[in-house]
């Protein structure tokens, strides 16, 4: 398992959250989370792969016993990649009774390199005064790892607040 997590936390350390949705996840039900990936060729001067997407969170509306496992839906490729994923979720208490959903609706290939693509998404989505919409960017072969981060940063950022509103509505003690 060493060689999968050192493969994946490598994975982890070279895609990039370009631009983060900024509102918290819902305490309880499902959280979706738009996003354009973009990912870069593997070889020099091919073209570059843009992906729209959602990935939904969903919590689940009814506490259940505490060893809930996580799911995750169509991120990865790769057996190992999910493996260590799945590693990494089962040592972090924030992340017991999810669901993770992937779904990309629609794929295209552009001949700008990927500065540039992010450049023109970003200037599109102020102009649009969009601020639900992420951007992610990935190595080749590793569109899944973007993903992922991005799902767990998310899950991660809203914690806090998801605490607060547990012990506002009663299901937990105060401190």
């Amino acid at each position: 398992m060493n060689d999968s997590y050192d493969r994946f936390e490598s994975a982890w350390d070279a895609v990039q959250i370009v631009r983060r949705m900024e509102y918290t996840l819902f305490t309880f039900g499902d959280s979706d989370l738009p996003y354009y990936l973009i990912v870069n060729s593997s070889e020099a001067g091919q073209p570059v792969e843009v992906r729209r997407g959602t990935i939904r969170i969903a919590r689940p509306l009814i506490i259940t016993a505490m060893n809930a496992e996580p799911e995750v839906r169509d991120f990865f490729e790769d057996a190992d990649d999910e493996s260590a994923a799945r590693f990494l979720m089962a040592r972090r208490a924030e992340f017991s009774r999810l669901r993770l959903e992937n779904s990309s609706t629609s794929r295209e290939l552009l001949s700008d390199s990927v500065e540039e693509i992010v450049d023109r998404l970003n200037q599109r989505l102020d102009a649009e005064e969009e601020d639900r919409m992420a951007i992610l960017t990935s190595p080749a072969g590793l569109g899944g790892i973007a993903l992922f981060r991005y799902a767990l940063d998310r899950v991660m950022a809203s914690a806090s607040s998801n605490v607060q509103e547990l012990r506002e509505r009663g299901l937990l003690p105060g401190m």
